[in-house]
Formats: structure tokens, C-alpha cells, sequence
């Protein structure tokens, strides 16, 4: 195993991400360390270096290609992460300072000196005796940040942000409203591109289920009318215009249930930006006012087409 995939194994142990267990970050570990590929562990310092230093180490006895523009990646993929995980700190100056240094924590150099020997874990062990691994302060930070939602009883989470927030709104204000007794068939999340998707059911409706981004953001099936909702959530892109009528009833061409199509927005705001381009006999739903819609043209309010 060379210094480099040692210095992977020392990340990992140490509970880094795997995204700060990319050859950058071990560069940064080494260089920091001092050690060159003959050198050995406990042979490890903890000098004051910038990261130009870094990088001059890295291609110097690593053979790497950085230049000198790269700094910020370096900062911002690994030192900003290992000072998180309390494995360096910096000397206080501001960071366009020429004087602007980092180093291994003394914890950390320690550690360094004895990986890989007896006394390895036991370090380890006190090191996390004092600092929660990097992995978990993210995964909290990550879980924190997401939105709760119930779906068919059943308790989910959202990643942040609007175009979730407005699906949020439809799955909890819409639904019990406009689509009472509903089944939510299917749902999108920007991160989890498919949180729900009940492919059985979906199937025995007639669906022909291939690619992800034909389906609308949410799919309510009500039995006891024998309809469908297709709700596109827009915060940007993505109406019920014409074209998009089109293609989901080729997407449905097979399903006989009836067929509604809604339009959800956040605001009136929003609403008024895409209000020229909505397709006639389609429903528009504002989660600002959730107790009231807009129907557009047609017959009949809130039914199939």
C-alpha cells in the first residue's frame, strides 16, 4: 500500500466522507504531516504551511499536476473539512493574508505518529472520545435540514428547498382538500428523484412506467371517483402547458381513469409569471391560498377531462 492509499485508510478510519477521502484531501494530509513516500509515519510534523506549500509538496514527491489557481480547492474540499473535523488549525490571520498558515492539531499529530502501529486504535478511540466523527456531524446536519412529510401514513423526508417545500404543501394542503381519500402514487425529490413510487399500482392503472422526468412531480389516484391527479409543483420551470398536456397523455394513453391536471405555485407571484402559457381545461392550485383554485375554462370544475 502506498502513502497515499494509507493516507485514505487513515481518513476513513477516522470517520471522514468519502468525498474528503479523495486523493486532494490525502495530498493535504501528507503534505501537512510532512511525509514524503520514504518517509515513515512517526517520523510526522506539524509545521506552519500555506497551501501553496501544499501544493508544491504534492507535485513535488507525488507527482501531481496542480497549479497554483487551485488553492481554493484545496481549501474548500479539504482544509475547510479537516479544521470541521479537528484535524488542523489555522494561526488566526485573514485568510488573504500572505501569512495565512495551517497545521495538524497536536491530537491529530499524535494520531499520525502511531497509525498504523499497536497503539493506533487506542489513539482513534481517544480522539473521538472528544470530537464526533465528520461523517455523522454532516449526516445530522443533512437530516436536520430536511422536511418531514406524512404520505399515506406513512412519515418521509423531503431534502430542502422550494420546489420540495411547494411539494410538501401539495401532498398536505392539496390533497386532503381537493383529493380527499386520495393514494399518492407518486412523488419526486430533488435529491431522491423517486420517494414514492407504487410501480404495481401504477402498472394495473395502465402506466407505462420507463423514464423518470416524463412523470409530473406528484401522481393522487382516487378511487372512489376513479380519477387521477397530475400536479406539476412550479417554482421555475414546468407548467401545464400545452406540450406538457401532450406528452402526459401519451405517457397515459392506456390508463382509463380520468384525467386532472394541476398546476401548483407557491404564490400568486409565481402563478402571474406562467399564467399566459397554462393550458386551457387544466387546475391551478397557489399554496399561499390553499383554500381556494383556479379553474380554467371547461364545462365542469375539478374533473377529468
Amino acid at each position: 500500500m502506498n502513502k497515499i492509499d494509507e493516507a485514505r485508510e487513515f481518513l476513513n478510519v477516522l470517520g471522514m466522507p468519502k468525498a474528503q477521502q479523495a486523493d486532494i484531501c490525502c495530498y493535504v494530509l501528507l503534505a501537512m504531516a510532512g511525509i514524503k513516500p520514504d518517509t515513515t509515519w512517526s517520523d510526522a510534523g506539524n509545521e506552519w504551511i500555506r497551501i501553496h506549500d501544499i501544493i508544491q509538496f504534492a507535485n513535488t514527491y507525488y507527482g501531481s499536476t496542480y497549479a497554483e489557481n487551485s488553492r481554493e480547492t484545496f481549501r474548500k474540499q479539504a482544509l475547510h473539512h479537516f479544521r470541521n473535523a479537528a484535524l488542523v488549525e489555522d494561526n488566526g490571520k485573514a485568510t488573504n493574508s500572505p501569512n495565512y498558515r495551517y497545521r495538524l492539531t497536536e491530537e491529530a499529530l499524535q494520531m499520525v505518529r502511531v497509525f498504523r502501529t499497536l497503539e493506533w486504535q487506542k489513539s482513534i478511540n481517544r480522539f473521538l472520545n472528544y470530537h464526533e466523527k465528520l461523517v455523522d456531524i454532516y449526516a445530522s446536519k443533512k437530516k436536520m435540514a430536511m422536511m418531514p412529510v406524512r404520505i399515506d401514513g406513512v412519515d418521509l423526508r423531503f431534502s430542502t428547498g422550494k420546489h420540495n417545500e411547494l411539494q410538501k404543501a401539495v401532498i398536505e394542503e392539496f390533497a386532503p382538500r381537493f383529493a380527499p381519500h386520495s393514494e399518492c402514487l407518486y412523488v419526486g425529490d430533488t435529491v431522491e428523484k423517486d420517494l414514492v413510487k407504487n410501480v404495481d399500482k401504477l402498472k394495473k392503472l395502465g402506466f407505462e412506467i420507463t423514464l423518470h422526468d416524463k412523470m409530473p412531480d406528484v401522481v393522487l389516484y382516487r378511487e372512489d371517483k376513479g380519477w387521477i391527479y397530475f400536479i406539476e409543483a412550479v417554482t421555475s420551470v414546468g407548467p401545464m402547458d400545452s406540450k406538457r398536456i401532450l406528452e402526459l397523455m401519451e405517457l397515459t394513453r392506456t390508463v382509463e381513469a380520468g384525467k386532472i391536471f394541476v398546476t401548483a405555485f407557491l404564490d400568486f407571484k409565481t402563478y402571474k409569471r406562467f399564467s399566459e402559457a397554462l393550458a386551457w381545461e387544466t387546475e391551478v392550485w397557489i399554496a399561499e391560498m390553499p383554500e381556494h383554485m383556479i379553474h380554467l375554462n371547461g364545462d365542469r370544475f375539478l374533473g377529468p377531462r
